[in-house]
């Protein structure tokens, strides 16, 4: 009995002890004289004593976040200088290609998707029908102006009827004069008794017989004169005649001319409908021409336009080619929203408006030519240097 409360003392002085020293280690196990150790102290497994018991891989740790922080920072400070939208693709004013006339298609010179230089045949028409109208044209052309020619001819020959009538009117006019003064001097002899009275009257109607040569004289002259005024309008009349040959000329010419369609631009023909034998009519479809000159269409937030300015130097990324990234430059800037110019623009004066944040497109076009195949529609990615 006194041995276990002996015992039970023993051991609340033990637990005394570790309390009051906790700094101590406790001993497990039997001592060396075969009786037990007092107990060890237990082990710190807090976070907190983690530093202590692992200095190195906090220093890890610690260096991994000061790399992550930086990281981070470094990346706000670059981020903020560019402005990327994912809404963009690429972008051309396409060709229609069309007939101008009515015509079966004698040959199709290019196939789909086939690169072609400016002015490249792209097809004919039958052209029989138009180069007779042609003829027929320059034939009335050249009718007009043989008119002009003998109209013009008409008159140099009434001009010369008109000085050989006025050289007339002059022989004409000296024997009037010459006339008159025989007329005069018989009448003055007559009255002195030394001419006779037939002398007198012989003068006096040869002055009047000189007197209507000369009056029918300047009448043939005015007579010539009145011609030349009636062919100088007959040459207006074959002036205008030979003009309207000419415009029926160069219209036959136009119509001759379109039965060969060429490429307006360098390009690739695409989507071709027509084929040889084919009737077409004026304004019917036979082929789209995509031309070389391409750009990027991008359709930006209006909120990241605040320092968006043309000029700014773009990278673009086109999802055909992944590999590659292209270099450009802002062109220019949409002066309003896409849908302010869609087909059925909002109408924001209603009751329930919801504002949304709208879409602006901006031009991008390639600093170099690409050297790979783009068309219209090709996903982009660009991403402008706003700072």
């Amino acid at each position: 009995m006194d041995t276990k409360i002996e015992r039970a003392e023993r051991k609340a002085e033990r637990v005394d002890e570790t309390r009051t020293a906790p700094d101590q280690v406790r001993e497990k196990g039997p001592r060396d004289d075969g009786t037990a150790k007092p107990d060890a102290p237990p082990q710190d497994t807090s976070l907190r004593g983690f530093p202590r018991r692992h200095p190195y891989a906090t220093a890890a740790i610690f260096l991994v976040l000061l790399l992550i922080v930086a990281a981070g920072i470094v990346w706000w400070l670059n981020a903020r200088q560019y402005e990327s939208t994912d809404d963009a693709f690429i972008d051309a004013r396409t060709v229609t290609v069309s007939a101008e006339i009515a015509g079966r298609i004698t040959d199709v010179a290019v196939t789909d998707n086939q690169p072609v230089r400016k002015g490249d045949v792209l097809l004919r028409i039958d052209d029989s029908d138009y180069r007779a109208s042609l003829d027929q044209a320059d034939a009335g052309v050249a009718a007009a102006q043989a008119d002009i020619a003998n109209v013009a001819a008409q008159i140099e020959a009434q001009n010369a009827k008109i000085d050989a009538t006025q050289k007339q009117v002059a022989q004409a006019q000296a024997a009037v004069d010459f006339a008159k003064a025989e007329d005069q001097r018989n009448r003055e002899l007559l009255a002195k008794g030394t001419a006779t009275q037939q002398q007198a009257q012989q003068a006096a109607s040869t002055l009047r017989q000189d007197q209507a040569t000369l009056d029918s004289t300047v009448a043939d002259v005015a007579a010539a004169k009145s011609q030349v005024s009636v062919l100088q309008a007959q040459t207006k009349t074959s002036e205008a005649k030979l003009r309207q040959a000419e415009a029926t000329q160069n219209q036959a010419r136009t119509a001759l001319a379109r039965t060969t369609i060429t490429a307006p631009v360098a390009g690739r023909a695409t989507n071709i409908s027509a084929a040889i034998g084919t009737y077409t009519q004026p304004g019917q479809v036979l082929m789209m021409f995509v031309p070389n000159e391409v750009w990027v269409k991008a359709n930006f937030k209006e909120t990241q336009l605040d320092l968006m300015r043309a000029g700014q130097p773009v990278d673009i990324d086109i999802d055909a080619y992944p590999d590659k990234t292209f270099h450009g430059h802002v062109d220019s800037i949409q002066a309003g929203s896409g849908t302010a110019f869609s087909l059925l623009p909002a109408e924001n004066a209603t009751g329930n408006f919801v504002k949304v944040v709208q879409r602006v497109p901006v031009k991008i076009v390639f600093d170099n030519a690409p050297d790979v195949l783009l068309g219209p529609g090709l996903s982009v990615v660009p991403t402008v240097k706003v700072r």
